[in-house]
């Protein structure tokens, strides 16, 4: 699989970002036959600060943003992956916070998925569930080039059972756009997780985080933890060929999926605290 991941700083203006955007792929064509494009998470329009209302920058899953990736999927013969903010009526309950969405079309320009970003990042003295509804639980994996690709973004990266789900699902490949903040020990975390994601699962990690106020260092890890392909803290396209035979020979060399144990919570079976014992 040939993957491009794209790493940028948006603005607040969402059709600066659109131009930024259609600038950045322009620069790709059909002859670098890449096969999965993948920008960070709020490309169609940056958080901005708190005080910035996201539902009234939010648009809906075939709006000009997504409009925009859909032409360069066609145009490529690709699938394109880009993160924005979807807006979400009041009618469909709660107050009507927009989702952080990630949007996935396929060659055709058909959108092949969507993934509403489940883990709110409610950290780091952050709080983006006053901002935005969390998704439902539930794996977004879509087919390319024969390998299946699993989407999470950004703080999702911090809860193993998250990448473990998409894996469950069918998952060699984890998607990961993101808008990683600075801060301090902040990009040792996002090197750190990237890799150990790819270890525990033993599979590809493609992440595409902007830069600017946020860390970059978007890259490529393989199925054993190796950085195959890394980005600094300036936008540039990064690009790496991911290998079916390294899958293979990682999971044969450590098959700790094959291995694993606890499939699902089990209930003790002993009632004096030691499991398995009898009378």
């Amino acid at each position: 699989m040939q993957v491009a991941l794209v790493q940028l700083s948006a603005t607040t203006d969402a059709a600066t970002n659109r131009t930024l955007v259609d600038d950045v792929l322009g620069t790709l064509g059909p002859h670098d036959g890449l096969d999965l494009v993948v920008l960070p998470e709020a490309t169609m329009h940056d958080f901005g600060d708190g005080s910035l209302d996201l539902s009234a920058v939010a648009e809906p899953l075939d709006g000009p943003f997504a409009e925009l990736l859909a032409a360069h999927a066609r145009r490529l013969g690709a699938y394109v992956v880009g993160g924005g903010f979807e807006a979400r009526p009041a009618s469909a309950g709660g107050p009507g916070l927009p989702y952080n969405v990630l949007l996935a079309f396929a060659p055709d320009g058909s959108l092949a998925a969507s993934y509403r970003k489940i883990h709110l990042y409610d950290s780091f003295g952050y709080a983006e569930s006053e901002r935005l509804a969390a998704g439902e639980i539930a794996p977004a994996v879509l087919e390319v080039a024969g390998r299946r690709v699993g989407l999470m973004t950004c703080y999702d990266l911090r809860f193993p059972e998250m990448a473990r789900m998409l894996v469950d699902a069918g998952a060699d490949v984890l998607c990961v756009p993101a808008a990683w903040v600075r801060g301090p020990l902040k990009e040792d975390h996002w090197t750190t997780l990237l890799r150990a994601r790819a270890i525990e699962n033993t599979v590809d990690v493609v992440a595409a985080d902007q830069c600017g106020k946020y860390v970059g260092l978007s890259m490529v890890v393989d199925p054993l933890g190796v950085v195959v392909a890394s980005a600094g803290e300036e936008p540039t396209v990064v690009r790496a060929s991911l290998s079916t035979e390294r899958l293979e020979g990682a999971r044969a060399t450590n098959p700790s999926l094959a291995n694993r144990r606890i499939a699902a919570p089990v209930s003790p079976t002993a009632t004096d605290g030691h499991q398995g014992a009898t009378p």
